[in-house]
C-alpha cells in the first residue's frame, strides 16, 4: 500500500479444493506472463487460513509431486484485500466461483475477470467466462491455450492435468461430470506434454490423497471441505465428507463434535454431504442433517426431501441421534453443487 504498487488477485473460493487453487495458481502465473507491460503485481491466493492448508490432502499432495513448496504460497489470512481496495490498488479475478460471500461483498467493484464452471446464479457486472464445464481447470487450461506459445510450461500442465481428471472422475461419464471440452483440454496438455504420467496413475494417486482423512479430527474433517450459506437470521454449513454416512456418524463423541463445531463458528446447524466412489467411479452419496434448532433441522429437510431442480431421491436412514436426520440420496448425480441452490433458495 504504502509502495502504491496495484495488486491483480487471482483468488478460488473458500472450501480451497484442488480446482480452486490449482485455477488461481496457473492463471495467475497466465496473466504475469503475458500482461505488457505488468503494471500490477499478480498474486494467487488461496482463499483459507494457512492453517487449514495441511486438510487439503490432495492439494498438498499434488503440490509437493510436483516441487511447489508451501512457503512459496500466499493464503487469505497473510494478505488484507479490503485494505487494498480501499487505496484503490486492488483488481479481482475469481475462479471456480462468481458470487462472492456476504463477508467480501465489499470488494464486489474490484472484481474485473470471473471463470467458474457452475450454474449462472447472477450475472456477475465484468467480463465473465461461466462454463458448465467438469473442472474450472478446463476454462484455464482453453484461456492459456488461447496465449501466446511456449507460455505453459511442464509443472503448470501437470497441475491442470491431475486436476481436470480429479474433477471429471478420470473422465468417467458414469459420474455425470466430464464434458468434451474437459477431455479436449487433457488431450491438449498432453499433446505438448506427452511424458504427463497416465490417467489411472494420477488419478488414483489424487483420489487416495483427497479421501486419506485417518488422522483427521471431526473438526477437520468438517473443515476439510467447507461451504456456508446465510441470511439476516442464520448460517448453515455445508460440509463434503470423505467416508461413508454410518462410520461418521458413529463417531466417538460426534454429537459433542458437531455442536462444538456450530457453536464456536456460528453456525445453526450443518449439512454433512458424504460420496464414495466405486471401481466403475460411479458415486454413492449420502447426507446427515444436524441441528439442534428442531424447526431449522425439519425445514432443511423439507426442503431437500421436496427438491425437484434437481430431485435428490432421498431416502431416510437410521440416525442415532434425535437431532440428526440421515439419508441415502438416490441420485447420486446431484453433487454438492447441485444441492447449495436448493439451499440458498430455501434461506
Amino acid at each position: 500500500v504504502q509502495c502504491r504498487q496495484e495488486v491483480h488477485v487471482v483468488m478460488g473460493n473458500e472450501a480451497c479444493d484442488l480446482d480452486s487453487a490449482v485455477s488461481a495458481l496457473a492463471l495467475a502465473y497466465f496473466l504475469a506472463k503475458t500482461s505488457s507491460p505488468p503494471k500490477a503485481a499478480f498474486i494467487p491466493v488461496l482463499n483459507i487460513p494457512r492453517s487449514d492448508f495441511a486438510l487439503r490432502t490432495e492439494t498438498t499432495f499434488l503440490l509437493r509431486e510436483q516441487g511447489i513448496a508451501e512457503t512459496a504460497l500466499i493464503f487469505r489470512d497473510e494478505i488484507d484485500l479490503a485494505g487494498l481496495h480501499q487505496a484503490g490498488l486492488l483488481s479481482l479475478t475469481l475462479v471456480d466461483h462468481h458470487v462472492l460471500p456476504s463477508t467480501d461483498a465489499a470488494l464486489e467493484e474490484a472484481v474485473v475477470d470471473v471463470l467458474d464452471h457452475r450454474p449462472l446464479e447472477r450475472v456477475p457486472s465484468c467480463q465473465f467466462t461461466v462454463e458448465l464445464v467438469g473442472s474450472c481447470a478446463t476454462l484455464v487450461t482453453e484461456r492459456i491455450a488461447q496465449g501466446p506459445p511456449g507460455v505453459l510450461d511442464r509443472v503448470t500442465a501437470a497441475l491442470l492435468h491431475g486436476t481436470i481428471l480429479l474433477d471429471s472422475v478420470n473422465l468417467s461419464p458414469a459420474a455425470g461430470k466430464v464434458t468434451p471440452r474437459d477431455v479436449a483440454c487433457i488431450s491438449l496438455l498432453e499433446s505438448r506434454f506427452p511424458e504427463l504420467p497416465a490417467h489411472n496413475t494420477i488419478y488414483e494417486a489424487l483420489q487416495a490423497a483427497k479421501f486419506d482423512v485417518s488422522e483427521l479430527t471431526t473438526e477437520q474433517m468438517l473443515r476439510k471441505d467447507l461451504k456456508t450459506l446465510s441470511n439476516d437470521e442464520l448460517v448453515l454449513a455445508i460440509s463434503g465428507i470423505y467416508i461413508d454416512l454410518e462410520t461418521f456418524l458413529h463417531r466417538p463423541n460426534l454429537l459433542q463434535d458437531l455442536e462444538a463445531f456450530c457453536q464456536a463458528r456460528g453456525y445453526a446447524g450443518l449439512v454433512a454431504m458424504t460420496v464414495s466412489f466405486n471401481e466403475r467411479y460411479e458415486p454413492t452419496r449420502q447426507l446427515a442433517v444436524y441441528s439442534q434448532r428442531e424447526a431449522l433441522r425439519s425445514m432443511v429437510c423439507q426442503v431437500l426431501e421436496e427438491a425437484t431442480a434437481p430431485s435428490l431421491h432421498l431416502q431416510p436412514l437410521p440416525s442415532p441421534w434425535s437431532c440428526v436426520s440421515a439419508y441415502a440420496q438416490g441420485n447420486a448425480l446431484a453433487s454438492r453443487k447441485k444441492v447449495l441452490p436448493i439451499l440458498r433458495a430455501a434461506l
